[in-house]
């Protein structure tokens, strides 16, 4: 007799989490717009201009944990509410800032947001939890594919929200608020079950050292550390290289544009081509792409160079990210998901956050033109790359024994 597994709540749960990826999602690339331009507004030495977006990832990273444990805890619903609690608060916070002109109460709501910027991060989890083994990697991938449709609606409220008020940048923060708020609902329609609490003589589970340690989940959170680290090291430099070599700031935005589309466009087919050949095989395509975004950037620094080399960066992450996250997603039980996911996310965060601060220096600091400054920002990528891909190739060549 053969028997077919129902995939049916985990569907459920995958069309809420889009919903949730594509609306409250797009509150990130409407603070990650508009975050430099309004510290900048507001910082008495404008080498501070970034600080706020630093302070998102950083408070993701400190976030990482604590929302893992209660999602362990008390189930996904309430880390997602509990996101959405933190990003309203961080826009609210972030919105007295502007309206007190204070640099500093901007960072502390910057650093408040980071909490949805973590809670966001375990959607693609969510996603895998009540999914079979065929439809996990699949499952993933839609829910990342609803990151599409956040990059087009955030920048679009950017527009719309950015100087629709007296102190400039005012209206986008307090949009943030409302998305929050009314986001937060679709969370009452999801169905994902607690992990149920082992009995008293079940065995704890993995510490978090024997989790990280075992060379599954080790390769994984290198591969993503790697991926989401280098994409955001030269996507965070691209504005200042584009503009720096003489081009206008609306094809800056144009760029910027097509890697983010470039980063979300694949998610669509992503996950198929994970059940058919595998997470190893689709996270070393990953940094190949990469590599050969690095590649295509040290050509020139022509349109087409920058144009090519930041979408080659967009499906390089999201070959390598979320073929990455649908390997940890495997390599681990249930009751070890809380310590496991939210070490897996400190790293790739902490990972991001060095990114963020050394892209600026980098490009700033390493030469005095703008065309030293990219080469640099792109040879960084090389030592990283090797270090992903020979932990890749020797996961693949070890016996089978684990």
């Amino acid at each position: 007799m053969i028997h077919t597994v129902d995939d049916s709540t985990a569907k459920r749960s995958v069309i809420v989490l889009v919903l949730a990826q594509a609306f409250l999602g797009a509150q990130m690339p409407m603070i990650f717009t508009i975050g430099g331009l309004a510290g900048q507004s507001l910082a008495s030495n404008p080498c501070f201009a970034t600080l706020p977006i630093s302070l998102i990832v950083i408070g993701s990273m400190l976030a990482a944990t604590p929302v893992s444990m209660i999602m362990q805890k008390y189930g996904r619903r309430a880390g997602f509410m509990l996101g959405a609690m933190g990003g309203a608060i961080g826009a609210a916070i972030g919105a007295y800032g502007l309206y007190l002109n204070s640099f500093t109460v901007f960072l502390i709501g910057s650093l408040f947001t980071g909490i949805y910027m973590s809670a966001q991060g375990f959607y693609r989890f969510a996603a895998a939890d009540t999914a079979s083994d065929a439809f996990r990697p699949k499952a993933i991938s839609y829910v990342m594919a609803g990151g599409l449709a956040a990059a087009i609606i955030g920048p679009q409220l950017v527009k719309v929200t950015s100087q629709s008020m007296v102190i400039p940048f005012l209206g986008t923060y307090l949009t943030v608020i409302a998305i929050n708020v009314v986001g937060s609902a679709l969370f009452l329609f999801i169905r994902i079950p607690r992990p149920q609490a082992p009995s008293a003589d079940a065995p704890y589970g993995r510490s978090r050292w024997e989790l990280i340690t075992t060379p599954r989940i080790a390769v994984a959170v290198i591969c993503a550390m790697v991926s989401y680290a280098l994409m955001n090291l030269v996507m965070t430099s691209t504005p200042l290289a584009v503009v720096g070599c003489g081009f206008e700031e609306g094809m800056a935005a144009d760029i910027v544009s097509a890697h983010v589309l470039a980063m979300y466009i694949p998610s669509f087919f992503t996950g198929h081509l994970i059940a058919r050949f595998g997470t190893e095989k689709i996270v070393a395509l990953g940094l190949l792409i990469l590599a050969g975004a690095g590649a295509v950037a040290l050509q020139g620094v022509e349109l087409e160079n920058f144009f090519i080399a930041l979408i080659l960066l967009g499906v390089g992450w999201n070959f390598g990210f979320i073929g990455a996250t649908a390997m940890l997603a495997g390599a681990h039980e249930p009751h070890e998901r809380g310590r496991m996911q939210g070490l897996n996310d400190l790293l790739v965060f902490g990972g991001v956050t060095m990114a963020s601060l050394a892209s600026g220096g980098l490009m700033n600091c390493s030469g005095g033109t703008a065309e030293v400054g990219w080469t640099s920002v792109n040879l960084a990528m090389a030592p990283f790359l090797m270090l992903a891909g020979g932990a890749l190739i020797w996961l693949v060549l070890r016996p089978k024994d684990d």
